[in-house]
């Protein structure tokens, strides 16, 4: 491989980046449904055509804007089947949970899950999100619960994706982002005893 390659390979994959940052961007703003790859293109100043090279449709986009994500919770699934089950459990499954959705782009893609679900209820990518989301809200309910202990499991994610975006994007809550997050662990917690 010649430098003019690695450049040239470089180029596409800060392209790819910038395509993939730039989507969801306008995804977590306006929507999936509103958001065109016309518009990617031209927010990035490229064609369209420069953004079919990389990716020939929104749904490969989104999901690809998934796949650390997707990964992370795997991992954190498969630790936590691993684990005696309990209150210490549930509390630290929750913190690792909230390192997933902290740093990067993690808060604008886990707004756009909070925010997009009847957009994503058709997608791929929503599925695997559903998927994933009930497999932590099983591990942190106790086998024996409630109606109401099982509705505060899930709750319990909702406080972390809240606590990962609120206050940010034109959202009232004055807070800095370590103040989001620590408040959301600390409601989360309560809500998964």
């Amino acid at each position: 491989m010649t430098a003019g390659d690695v450049r040239t390979d470089e180029r596409r994959t800060d392209t790819r980046g910038q395509i993939r940052q730039v989507a969801l961007e306008l995804f977590a703003e306006q929507g999936y449904d509103k958001t065109s790859l016309r518009e990617i293109a031209e927010r990035l100043g490229i064609t369209k055509a420069a953004v079919y090279y990389h990716f020939k449709t929104k749904e490969e986009i989104l999901a690809t804007l998934f796949d650390e994500l997707v990964a992370g919770l795997d991992e954190l699934i498969e630790w936590a089947g691993t684990q005696d089950p309990g209150p210490d459990l549930r509390a630290r499954i929750l913190g690792r949970y909230q390192e997933l959705l902290t740093g990067g782009s993690a808060d604008n893609l886990i707004r756009f899950v909070q925010e997009g679900q009847a957009s994503l209820k058709d997608l791929a990518a929503g599925a695997q999100m559903r998927e994933r989301f009930g497999a932590l809200s099983r591990l942190l309910t106790p086998p024996d619960a409630t109606v109401a202990e099982q509705l505060r499991s899930r709750l319990a994610l909702v406080a972390l994706h809240m606590g990962a975006f609120a206050g940010s994007h034109g959202d009232p809550l004055v807070a800095t982002p370590e103040e989001r997050r620590t408040a959301a662990l600390e409601v989360a917690r309560d809500l998964a005893r």
